[in-house]
């Protein structure tokens, strides 16, 4: 399945990111239910035009997105790989692709919030090279989140 990975560069309303978002956003409330009034706000995503699909064999598996938090930081947001396609890598290659692109754009330093149950995720981005740091706004005192960030 991975040699067939297209990587489509696109903003927040492609269709097949609005799909997959809504499955990570149902996934996070099963997971979450309690967090769903405290966090909903921040995964709102206004028009983006940094987002990532990847495809494949022609059907959307994974995506992420950034967007600037400050003149040298962007925030990586809404990553998901849909769970038939997990375990292959993807999420790191979305990873890449949006450090690289924030990179051509002028961005030194990515920063990111997960949820402490979310392991997986919080070891990938270790392993990446993200570091656990202070929560920065607006995660402030929430005390479910994880906040990280990278030189890139």
């Amino acid at each position: 399945m991975k040699d067939k990975i297209r990587i489509v560069t696109t903003t927040s309303e492609n269709p097949d990111f609005v799909n997959l978002i809504a499955a990570l956003d149902e996934s996070l409330w099963e997971r979450y239910p309690e967090l769903k009034s405290d966090y909903w706000g921040n995964n709102i995503i206004e028009l983006n035009p940094n987002v990532i699909v990847l495809y494949s064999e022609n059907k959307p598996v994974a995506c992420g997105c950034f967007k600037k938090y400050d003149k040298n930081t962007i925030e990586i947001k809404r990553m998901f790989v849909s769970p038939e396609a997990r375990g292959m890598g993807l999420a790191q290659t979305i990873l890449r692709e949006l450090e690289l692109w924030a990179q051509d754009l002028g961005y030194s330093f990515s920063v990111l919030e997960t949820l402490y149950k979310q392991k997986e995720a919080i070891a990938l981005y270790q392993k990446t090279g993200y570091s656990i740091v202070d929560n920065y706004e607006p995660y402030v005192g929430l005390e479910n989140s994880i906040c990280m960030r990278k030189p890139i």
